[in-house]
């Protein structure tokens, strides 16, 4: 069983053929996804596509890239849709110091509401942080007791170390496929599986065999083949505990992905 734990399934490049991207990933063991959402506007269509799909588990949340989209009263109705209870995460959520113009401390308001948000309804936290580990470190401190992943890792050892202390985790994708990403190679190699998390972030940063296509979840056996063989296990004991990280994480009921691969979206 693989659990893919962040996936953008309700993004547009998937329009064309969702229903066969979806069997596809059900076809290889993919038995559930977690899809977090980036802006309000998104929150319907997301409901839409995961209501009675057992395999699919929607999160709602304010991604920082799409700070331009945001609004003030997006955090009220955050708050709302949470109230409804299918979300299994708040996210994808975070703070982007890559991105030029992306006012920094407007950011860090989303993101420090969406955390209150997810310690008020004991939900974790799907985290984007790109150039911006220690401060997203400092905002977590500020409000302890939460959970969650810290999606697409790129820092170091020390900084994953402080992430566990606090009960977060690190989810990993295609660019550990990459053979020049050695900081990431080797953390992967020796961080305590129980910390770690198996992502494609699809349709975005495929693995190196699909180097400039879109991704999708199928391919996280990829991702799988990759971290077993720098941990030196086999793949399926690999599999088996990171999938219990993501049930035990998102609290995904065990019976709701046991589906078909030809069950169809409805």
């Amino acid at each position: 069983m693989l659990i893919d734990s962040h996936c953008h399934l309700d993004a547009p490049e998937f329009d064309a053929d969702r229903d066969a991207v979806l069997a596809r990933a059900r076809a290889v063991g993919v038995r559930a996804q977690v899809l977090p959402a980036v802006e309000a506007d998104a929150w319907p269509g997301l409901r839409r596509l995961c209501a009675g799909q057992p395999d699919l588990f929607p999160a709602y949340g304010l991604h920082p890239m799409y700070l331009d989209r945001h609004r003030p009263e997006h955090l009220d109705r955050l708050e709302t849709w949470l109230a409804d209870g299918d979300a299994v995460a708040v996210g994808e959520c975070g703070l982007d110091l890559f991105v030029p113009g992306l006012d920094p401390s407007l950011q860090r308001r989303y993101f420090l509401r969406q955390l209150e948000l997810a310690k008020a309804f004991d939900l974790p936290v799907i985290i984007h942080a790109r150039r911006a580990v220690e401060e997203t470190v400092a905002c977590l401190r500020r409000i302890p007791g939460l959970r969650g992943v810290i999606h697409s890792f790129s820092g170091s050892p020390e900084q994953a170390r402080q992430l566990a202390a606090i009960g977060f985790l690190i989810g990993i994708g295609g660019p550990v496929t990459y053979p020049r990403a050695n900081r990431l190679r080797n953390l992967v190699a020796n961080v305590p599986i129980e910390r770690l998390l198996l992502e494609t972030d699809a349709p975005d940063q495929p693995d190196i065999e699909h180097r400039g296509q879109r991704n999708e979840p199928a391919r996280l056996g990829r991702i799988v083949s990759e971290v077993a063989a720098l941990r030196g296990m086999p793949e399926t004991e690999l599999a088996q505990a990171i999938s219990a990280n993501a049930i035990a994480l998102f609290r995904l009921p065990l019976s709701s992905v046991a589906v078909s691969a030809t069950d169809p979206i409805i």
